[in-house]
């Protein structure tokens, strides 16, 4: 018997039937958005740089994303497939924010270094603030809720 063998078996069986499950983003042309969808991203879209569009499956439910480039800050907005908004990530600078979210994120944080942080809004509301962090060379993320507490979950 060969213990290794059986083992990279069951890793590539269980990588194949968990990929489903798992949300696919496919880059798609504006020309590919459903017409409300259009609608939203006109609206949406007013003013910015589009950078792309993308198209994936969470949950069984079909959501597009609209790629932009606002005032030279990234800024992602998520539709389902009716054209309401239900999320939009909004590049913003650390020093911008409220004092409890810059020290909130700066303790989750930790040694590392903050090197770029969004807001985070979930059907018009603002519920969080990412950052990405760079610690000894690796990249990670840490979340605070919009007053600058830790969250009971992530967003």
């Amino acid at each position: 018997m060969n213990i290794p063998r059986e083992i990279s078996l069951v890793v590539v069986a269980t990588v194949f039937l968990t990929l489903p499950a798992l949300a696919q983003e496919n880059k798609i042309n504006r020309s590919d958005l459903p017409p409300a969808v259009e609608k939203t991203v006109a609206s949406q879209t007013e003013g910015a740089t589009i950078r792309g569009f993308s198209e994936e499956k969470e949950n069984g439910q079909t959501l597009y994303e609209a790629k932009l480039l606002v005032n030279g800050h990234k800024k992602n907005v998520l539709m389902d497939s009716n054209g309401k908004v239900v999320e939009v990530e909004e590049q913003v600078e650390l020093d911008s924010l409220p004092a409890a979210v810059r020290d909130g994120l700066k303790a989750k944080a930790g040694k590392g270094k903050i090197i770029k942080v969004e807001s985070l809004t979930k059907h018009g509301k603002l519920v969080a603030y990412e950052a990405k962090v760079m610690t000894d060379g690796k990249k990670s993320e840490v979340q605070v809720g919009s007053d600058g507490r830790p969250l009971d979950h992530e967003e």
